[in-house]
């Protein structure tokens, strides 16, 4: 079984600190007792998973000293002081210092193991915050675009854009809307080669199909009625680069037979010319339906379809990589915080609870979108998400029950595995289970302790 959380006890009254003691072991915790706050600040260790209850008035150094060093530690640990029977004043000071809370002189058992509890779920919601910020911060020091993730699924991906983004192959990239293409278009091409160069993206739905022709290739002067000077296209803008055409889906039949011949003879000549120009280029096509059966159905050229599938990479949706979903937002919260200049607390258990729980049929970009009023907008509204969502959880989007029991038990199981760094032996005793047990639900879940080791792979 994992060991009980410890609870330091600093007092110069013996009788106290046994009879707190007494009560806090019978409760489940581990009592760690001291005479002195001295000497409990010399045994307290860096990420204490607990929280200190000290006495205010004792010799040498007092429960407000205490409390002060404490906060330049680590002013996430919650500090319980214990006041005299009617010393408001002091009550008030410790409160405005950062204590966690007080208790007054004489208290019952259980008013101690209630403070206490609150301040441990906290502590725990704070390491565990803390511990998804350096997973982050980790991740974002790799070069490039972050492909923000610890699942199977992003663990591929990121494997499978390293390897293409060395080779000179198009690609091809299948998602839903909003699930993260434009963000691999620019991972690959920061890892490649062409790093350095123009990354040019087209949306091909959102240029008219008018001037579609003109945007890539360009044009020279007098070529149509208002082409009063060359204009040099898309494709040529970005030799030595890369052209990310999105929803290619949506680019006309009559401009596929064209860019056809562009991605096999690598030219292309500028509408009023007969002059071919050389390309130098790399082209990633994204789409979010099946091209395939669009090409079976006559919505696009099949001969095209077979150019582009050379290389094929698919995007997974948000709900096939749900335990990513926490460390994903507070990717997404930290960079709205860093751009607005404003600061919002991290999540707590309901919120988690309330991420799990949602379908994200707008996948990352959805996401992204709540951390943002997250952080913009969250304190209308207490941050809490499921306001902030405004309904969407419960559009269609609830999980029954029993899936939500598993999510949140696979997001511990995670959770420990990144806290120890993938150590079984640790993980077993964190979380109370017998190894055999472990690597049942290990299985189950598909979470390889080897993707949470350090020197694993980089996302």
């Amino acid at each position: 079984m994992s060991e009980p959380t410890p609870v330091m006890i600093i007092d110069d009254e013996a009788h106290l600190r046994i009879t707190a003691g007494q009560t806090l072991e019978l409760a489940g915790y581990r009592p760690l007792p001291y005479e002195g706050a001295r000497l409990a600040l010399d045994q307290l260790p860096v990420d204490f998973p607990g929280v200190l209850v000290s006495d205010i008035r004792m010799p040498g150094m007092d429960g407000m000293a205490l409390l002060r060093e404490v906060r330049h530690r680590d002013p996430d640990l919650p500090v319980i002081l214990i006041t005299g029977h009617g010393d408001i004043s002091t009550a008030v000071e410790a409160m405005r210092e950062g204590a966690w809370d007080f208790l007054e002189k004489p208290f019952a058992g259980e008013r101690l193991v209630e403070m206490v509890r609150r301040g441990i779920e906290k502590r725990r919601l704070s390491l565990e915050n803390r511990q998804l910020k350096a997973e982050l911060e980790a991740q974002q020091s790799a070069p490039g675009p972050r492909l923000v993730g610890r699942t199977p699924a992003i663990q591929r991906l990121a494997s499978m854009v390293q390897r293409i983004s060395q080779v000179e192959a198009d690609v091809l990239l299948f998602g839903e809307t909003g699930s993260g293409k434009d963000l691999v278009a620019r991972a690959i091409h920061e890892r490649s080669g062409r790093s350095g160069k123009p990354f040019v993206a087209i949306n091909c739905g959102a240029v008219p199909e008018s001037t579609i022709e003109s945007e890539l290739f360009g044009h020279e002067k007098g070529a149509f009625t208002g082409a009063v000077e060359r204009r040099i296209g898309k494709f040529e803008h970005a030799c030595g680069g890369t052209v990310f055409l999105d929803e290619i889906e949506s680019m006309p039949l009559s401009l596929q037979v064209k860019l056809l011949r562009v991605l096999q003879e690598r030219m292309i000549e500028r509408l009023g010319s007969n002059t071919p120009v050389p390309l130098d280029i790399r082209v990633i096509a994204a789409t979010k339906v099946d091209l395939k059966q669009a090409s079976e159905a006559g919505e696009f050229r099949e001969d095209l379809y077979y150019r582009l599938n050379v290389v094929t990479l698919p995007i997974p949706p948000l709900r096939e990589r749900r335990e990513d979903i926490p460390l994903l937002f507070q990717h997404f919260a930290a960079v709205a915080a860093s751009r607005s200049g404003m600061e919002a607390p991290p999540l707590d258990a309901a919120g988690v609870s309330t991420l799990l729980a949602h379908d994200w049929p707008g996948n990352a970009r959805e996401l992204r979108n709540l951390a943002e009023r997250y952080v913009l907008l969250g304190v209308t509204c207490d941050y809490r998400l499921d306001m902030l969502m405004e309904g969407a959880a419960t559009d269609g989007g609830e999980l029954p029950l029993p899936q939500q029991v598993e999510l949140f038990e696979k997001q511990l199981i995670s959770q420990s595995l990144a806290r120890h760094h993938g150590r079984i032996g640790d993980v077993c005793e964190h979380l109370g289970l017998p190894r055999k047990t472990l690597y049942d639900k290990l299985r189950k879940h598909d979470l390889k302790p080897d993707h949470y080791r350090q020197g694993g792979t980089d996302d």
